[in-house]
């Protein structure tokens, strides 16, 4: 059949723009990223940035509460309207550790409480700071609770 001429031209507009987009935003998304970390390492301790620190993705973090478990830590954040995950869509359900985090060598107690969190370039500094109002006492109650420990 007869090619979409104008559909593709428009596919190329938009993905030109996309690139644009993404190029000058991944940068200000690292930024809130680490934003994020570093308040929640100076807030909560124990706390675990899990991965290289250098050599990743943007938007996306991942970090351990040391002997919580996941499930509890969303649910907890889910009711204060933070989104986060603890595994792949996989893995959904399962309350064992990260196959991928075993892999890594991360102790058992650690990966027990790995958080993912993700951003994008629709994260506002101001839902940075929301949640760092707020994970830490998440934490804090977890922690003070029977339970909820690995």
């Amino acid at each position: 059949g007869t090619e979409n001429t104008l559909a593709i031209v428009g596919f190329g507009a938009a993905a030109r723009l996309a690139a644009e987009r993404l190029k000058n935003g991944w940068s200000t998304v690292a930024s809130l990223r680490d934003r994020l970390e570093l308040g929640i390492l100076e807030r909560v301790r124990p706390a675990h940035v899990i991965g290289d620190r250098t050599s990743r993705l943007p938007n996306t973090t991942n970090i351990a509460f040391e002997a919580l478990q996941a499930e509890a830590i969303l649910v907890a954040l889910s009711e204060a309207g933070i989104c986060a995950s603890a595994g792949s869509a996989c893995s959904s359900g399962s309350l064992e550790p990260s196959h991928v985090l075993e892999a890594m060598g991360i102790d058992r107690r650690i990966a027990h409480g790995a958080i993912r969190f993700s951003l994008s370039l629709e994260t506002t500094a101001e839902e940075i700071d929301r949640a760092l109002e707020i994970i830490p006492d998440v934490i804090a109650r977890l922690s003070s609770l029977g339970g909820t420990a690995v």
